[in-house]
């Protein structure tokens, strides 16, 4: 599969300056979830603005090599509506077998284990798609939509009212949209602006990101290694010339320590995570480009609506990586809004009218919630070192894996199906 980069696209709304028309829908933040959504409306003749800070092109920069998502069956069929999955440059890796593990740093895997295995699903649970690959995809796909005013690098003021919302670019251009959505991240300034409360748990954790190349072949299989000071996760990524078997590494540790691993020689650092592993089943890794830490919170907004305001993905909600579910359930949140605008727009209605606000919360947030105190109760019963509590653990994860049905049932739910 081939793109073309965003940054060979003439983007002729922004660098020109020309007037921007009034649209549908507005959405700040050009991340994956609000540029997914740009994209998949579009498709459908919706016509849509989407407004960043950041200059998009320059996302693509070699420096983001080293993250990747890890993306479900349901979020992977909305990338294919919009287009997206098609212009990726890279093939994804599929994640065909995951294996979930107890343990200690330095100490064997217990031998209480769950797996998930093919037998599991009639297709695989995810696909592991770089970061800079995904960004690649988007801005080519936002780019190449006639429906879709591409603003970024770009500042506006929002200015919502009963009869719909106008926006005020810093450059003087404005429009007007029925419906504005906050896809503009954690700390999201429409969130703040519209005054809705956002409740916050800290974890003590912190996450390290990088990939790492491996001696021996990881067969599209991933794992999840739950250790004292957090969960320590291996998923598996498309090799290259260079390092024909690559892999993508999540690993949470405490706050205090977290830095300390992150800034350590590539040799030391590569003992480490063979010390993680539970298993010499990769055999010698190596670490590949930048290293990347986040401290780990889980936060969720109060109310997903306000006037001609909707709040998406990590501006609505953000949970622990413990089940690697984020961004799937930005995605999810995405896929629900997207069915109800255009059934909406497919029948003339208003697409800001406060019933069709509070039918999106109504899908999206209880089961995002839900979603939210699985992990937050995850990482909680794993990340400790109290003997019955690993005892008790262990006996429980073993059981599901003797359990095809209840093995099955995970499955459908994390694949998004």
């Amino acid at each position: 599969m081939a793109a073309t980069s965003a940054s060979d696209v003439q983007n002729t709304i922004s660098s020109t300056h020309e007037a921007v028309h009034d649209v549908d829908v507005c959405i700040v933040g050009a991340g994956p979830v609000g540029a997914s959504l740009a994209c998949r409306l579009a498709v459908d003749g919706m016509r849509v603005a989407i407004i960043d800070r950041a200059d998009l092109p320059l996302m693509e920069h070699p420096d983001f090599d080293g993250r990747a998502y890890a993306i479900a069956a349901g979020p992977k069929k909305l990338l294919e509506e919009a287009g997206i999955w098609q212009a990726l440059p890279l093939e994804p890796c599929p994640i065909e077998d995951i294996l979930v593990t107890d343990g200690r740093p330095g100490e064997p895997a217990s031998s209480l284990f769950l797996e998930f295995t093919r037998e599991d699903a009639h297709q695989p649970f995810g696909w592991m798609v770089g970061a800079r690959a995904l960004r690649m995809a988007l801005n080519a796909t936002l780019h190449a939509m006639p429906d879709i005013a591409v603003l970024a690098p770009a500042e506006a003021r929002i200015v919502r009212k009963t009869e719909g919302a106008d926006i005020y670019l810093k450059d003087g251009r404005s429009f007007k949209a029925s419906l504005v959505v906050a896809a503009d991240g954690r700390k999201s300034r429409l969130r703040s602006e519209a005054g809705i409360p956002l409740t916050k748990l800290s974890y003590g954790q912190t996450a390290i990101v990088c990939a790492i190349a491996h001696e021996f072949p990881h067969d599209n299989g991933a794992l999840e290694h739950f250790l004292p000071a957090g969960p320590f996760a291996q998923l598996p990524m498309t090799g290259t010339d260079e390092h024909p078997y690559l892999s993508a590494i999540v690993w949470s540790d405490k706050d205090a320590l977290a830095q300390r691993f992150a800034d350590l020689p590539d040799d030391v650092f590569a003992r480490e995570i063979e010390r993680r592993m539970g298993s010499n089943r990769l055999g010698k890794v190596t670490p590949v480009g930048r290293r990347w830490v986040y401290p780990l919170s889980a936060q969720y907004a109060q109310r997903y609506t306000d006037t001609r305001l909707l709040l998406v993905g990590d501006a609505a909600h953000g949970i622990h990586p413990i089940a690697g579910q984020g961004l799937n359930l930005g995605f999810r949140d995405i896929i629900a809004l997207s069915n109800i605008l255009l059934t909406a727009y497919a029948r003339g209605e208003d697409l800001g009218a406060p019933l069709l606000l509070a039918r999106y919360q109504e899908e999206c947030r209880p089961a995002n919630m839900l979603m939210l105190a699985a992990t937050d109760a995850l990482d909680r019963l794993f990340s400790n070192n109290n003997p019955m509590i690993r005892l008790a653990r262990d006996i429980g994860i073993a059981g599901v894996h003797r359990l095809p049905a209840l093995r099955k049932a995970f499955v459908r739910h994390a694949m998004g199906l």
